[in-house]
């Protein structure tokens, strides 16, 4: 048997434009607007960032430069990537 999910219904004030914007995207997806916002409440909430990906974010707001990448081609690739690491 399933476990009942208790809701409790809330009121939010929110900006014209970004409402409009959350109906189309819960039209687009054919959810209901509810569902689209919880959805989204539950990834922010509960999607957290392992260590290595915290630190690739904060490696990538610093502006270090990491050198160029060649995309010539996959080897040619892979060999730049490489030697930035």
């Amino acid at each position: 048997m399933e476990a009942v999910k208790v809701r409790k219904s809330t009121a939010f004030r929110l900006d014209n434009a970004l409402l409009e914007r959350l109906k189309t995207e819960a039209k687009r997806e054919n959810r209901s607007l509810n569902s689209l916002v919880e959805a989204i409440l539950m990834d922010a909430m509960y999607c957290v960032p392992n260590a290595e990906t915290l630190e690739a974010i904060e490696e990538a707001r610093s502006g270090k430069y990491a050198g160029v990448l060649d995309a010539s081609s996959f080897d040619a690739f892979m060999e730049s990537v490489n030697a930035i690491e």
